[in-house]
């Protein structure tokens, strides 16, 4: 696997938090790679493995055209010798945006399909005539979310969270596979709050209970999603959200992508003048990147 760089934590202060005498600390994981970064590092880490393992020489994964998990499979397959294939959701716009532009430029093949047949992308036919045209593959699900990945953010939480005193930890959630993993790593130790940048994401709880079920044979109550984070769905924004990421920036220095942290931080802010922590309590904010 590609080699992970240790993380810096720093400390956000904020009048409402401290009134409360609440603590918040940012764990800046988009740091651990240059390329492959943040979460993608965890999920990608098992699935790479196994690619090897197999004898596989082709990733073929799925994204949008900003997709952080676009960018970071091309960036990994290049580094560790694979040929990748891209599947992207829409029509090609050219010039291509960075993200599409940097993952063309690592020899990622990107291959179009509409919005309705993107929806096919998990049924066995669709994957076939892939195979058809591509060849064998290793498949990595769209946003890297398998048990794989649920097993490397596992890892991650139980080897680099574990060590850290908090109460609450906060992060952005996607497609879950990430807060499945460090859910079942933590294993209960402490209390966990996903905020979906989905505009519907009340499947994700759903999603992460049968993850990480399936991963660890159990169930943990210590976590829940907040869906009213938004700001209008994936890759959305507002006028609030852009002032948000602009005053966390002026202020505390801090970098926030709209996509993804910017809308945990901001649901975290308005958690904390809600008075729904614990007085005295530490949270951690999870930085998994997205600032490509």
């Amino acid at each position: 696997m590609l080699k992970y760089i240790e993380t810096p934590i720093t400390e956000i202060k904020a009048e409402a938090a401290d009134n409360l005498g609440i603590r918040i600390f940012v764990k800046h994981e988009y740091k651990n790679h240059p390329l492959v970064f943040g979460n993608k590092w965890w999920k990608l880490k098992y699935n790479l493995e196994e690619a090897g393992r197999r004898g596989h020489r082709s990733l073929l994964t799925f994204g949008g055209a900003y997709s952080n998990h676009i960018y970071a499979v091309a960036a990994a397959a290049k580094g560790l010798g694979f040929k990748s294939i891209g599947i992207i959701r829409g029509e090609e716009i050219l010039p291509l945006n960075e993200t599409l532009d940097f993952a063309k430029s690592r020899g990622m093949k990107l291959h179009f399909v509409s919005r309705e047949a993107y929806r096919k992308k998990t049924e066995t036919r669709f994957v076939e005539s892939l195979e058809k045209q591509y060849g064998a593959f290793y498949l990595i699900p769209e946003g890297g979310t398998n048990l794989l990945a649920v097993k490397g953010c596992a890892e991650y939480a139980r080897e680099k969270l574990l060590p850290i005193e908090f109460d609450y930890l906060c992060l952005p959630v996607g497609t879950g596979g990430t807060m499945a993993g460090i859910v079942a790593g933590l294993n209960e130790k402490r209390s966990v709050i996903g905020f979906s940048v989905l505009k519907d994401g009340d499947f994700l709880r759903d999603e992460i209970k049968n993850l990480t079920k399936d991963y660890s044979g159990k169930e943990f109550p210590n976590w829940h999603i907040e869906t009213d984070f938004h700001f209008g769905g994936y890759a959305k924004k507002t006028p609030e959200l852009e002032q948000f990421i602009l005053t966390m920036q002026q202020q505390h220095g801090l970098l926030l992508d709209r996509v993804y942290t910017a809308k945990m931080v901001a649901g975290v802010f308005e958690l904390i003048k809600r008075n729904y922590f614990r007085e005295g309590s530490k949270l951690l904010l999870l930085h998994t990147g997205g600032l490509r």
